[in-house]
């Protein structure tokens, strides 16, 4: 019998006059920032989307390689998982049309963007990479930027990437820097080394800022990368997604899947282990499962979805690009099957209204730098 959602937001599987059932399926009007849709091209099935109002077009929806020989312990590298597994998601994620992959320097300290290099001639297939500059204390000057970019394109093997971002905005010791990495971002640009620039964990004064800057280079800001998911919904009312779209950049997602815990797989009982068992209390987990069995009735009155692929889709209803991480070829597979239709207004509403309730996740401390 199929599960129906109640006016207090409780699941039933008996229908009552509470239920007004979900609208029917169809494509909805995009939600959030205008500018960076542009008209889409197919690639098998997964839409091509204007970063920005750059020259940059990549796929809909792009896939996180921060775990991809993560040597951190965060993610269980060389224990749940290995290099042959991200290589398998690489060819996935390629042949699915995902060929928008997100890296950074600091990932496995350079291992994420050598395994692009290694994955991509090993498989003759190219990527749209995006990979990003740290702005660590030493790092001052709009130099150290285009340097830090050099060394990226080394280890990726690349004369040019897709894209390249500032990952936090600088602070402390470097505070007064971040003026110049936004020059730096444009000497980038001018010297070819990257197609579009971007930033990332921006405040919506920062963003506005350095669209401001880059545009007084001839450039533009393509993007502005941060934390926006059901369980965190903070670019919504912090200001960012308005000033994204005053910029015309794009909002990209980063864990649209809350780092696991909207995927359905967590919960009190089975918390995921190391740091990221201890990110949710146990009231959060009560108030997730709500959430959980709403994008399950969604998931089935939809199209037989599951949570993950709500998730994502939902943010594709909201006008971003998101770029949800994947460890393997079968999460790559899933995050596909988020693509190629939308949410009804209807659902949208209900994910709305339901997540709302739900405490938020913890975002970056860099975004109220």
């Amino acid at each position: 019998m199929q599960a129906t959602l109640l006016q207090n937001g409780a699941l039933s599987t008996n229908k009552s006059p509470a239920w007004t059932g979900l609208p029917a399926r169809g494509r909805q009007t995009r939600r959030g920032p205008p500018a960076p849709r542009a008209s889409p091209a197919k690639t098998q099935g997964i839409d091509k989307v204007q970063l920005g109002r750059s020259d940059a077009r990549v796929s809909e929806i792009g896939i996180g390689a921060w775990s991809w020989g993560d040597s951190s312990g965060y993610w269980g590298y060389n224990k749940s998982y290995g290099q042959s597994d991200n290589l398998e998601a690489f060819k996935a994620a390629m042949e699915a049309g995902a060929t928008f992959l997100d890296t950074a320097e600091v990932y496995g300290f350079g291992n994420s963007e050598r395994f692009i290099r290694e994955f991509s001639a090993s498989t003759g297939l190219e990527p749209d990479v995006a990979t990003k500059f740290g702005p660590l204390p030493w790092r001052q000057s709009a130099g150290s930027l285009v340097k830090a970019c050099k060394g990226s394109l080394e280890r990726l093997g690349s004369q040019r990437v897709t894209l390249y971002l500032q990952h936090w905005p600088g602070f402390f010791f470097n505070a007064f820097a971040n003026d110049a990495y936004i020059q730096g971002l444009a000497d980038v640009v001018d010297q070819g080394l990257a197609q579009a620039v971007g930033v990332s964990n921006f405040n919506a004064d920062r963003v506005r800022r350095a669209a401001q800057q880059l545009q007084a280079r001839g450039t533009s800001l393509a993007c502005n990368q941060v934390q926006y998911s059901l369980l965190y919904r903070a670019p919504e009312t912090n200001g960012v997604l308005e000033a994204c779209r005053e910029a015309g950049s794009t909002l990209v997602a980063y864990s649209p899947l809350c780092q696991g815990f909207l995927t359905g797989k967590y919960n009190a009982e089975n918390k995921p282990s190391g740091v990221r068992g201890r990110n949710f209390s146990a009231a959060q987990y009560e108030e997730l499962v709500r959430l959980l069995d709403l994008m399950r009735a969604v998931g089935a009155e939809e199209g037989d979805h599951t949570p993950a692929q709500i998730a994502i889709n939902w943010l594709l209803c909201k006008g971003v690009l998101p770029i949800p991480g994947a460890k393997n070829a079968a999460q790559v597979q899933a995050i596909v099957g988020a693509t190629g239709w939308r949410l009804s207004d209807g659902a949208v509403a209900e994910l709305d209204k339901v997540s709302a309730r739900v405490k938020s996740a913890s975002g970056a401390p860099f975004e109220n730098w």
